[in-house]
């Protein structure tokens, strides 16, 4: 797992298109409320997590960025170790989640 920062995960997504799947880990009533656009939510709490998640990225080599709602919050943490364990070879984790790109967002 590879930790990235809001003004990483802005270049990749917006600057440079990287080729990765972005995956909000929160329960679907937390991602209704708010979430990074491009995201797709695939709680990873939900029985068949890794397998979700992988026909979501289409293949276990492909980047997989996930993100939960703070840097207080574990679940993004919990994603990486299930999907790693479940043979994905290219995990990143937004540790700020949905509050710090939303705060940094109104003060770009």
């Amino acid at each position: 797992m590879t930790p990235l920062t809001r003004d990483e995960l802005k270049r990749m997504n917006e600057e440079q298109h990287e080729d990765f799947v972005l995956i909000n880990v929160l329960p679907p009533d937390a991602f209704n409320k708010a979430h990074i656009r491009t995201s797709v939510n695939v709680p990873v709490d939900d029985a068949g997590f890794v397998e979700r998640v992988e026909k979501v990225a289409g293949r276990k080599d492909r980047k997989v960025v996930v993100y939960c709602a703070s840097f207080d919050c574990d679940a993004s943490e919990q994603a990486t170790d299930k999907l790693e364990a479940g043979g994905f070879t290219a995990v990143y984790d937004y540790e700020g989640g949905t509050q710090d790109w939303f705060e940094q967002r109104e003060t770009a």
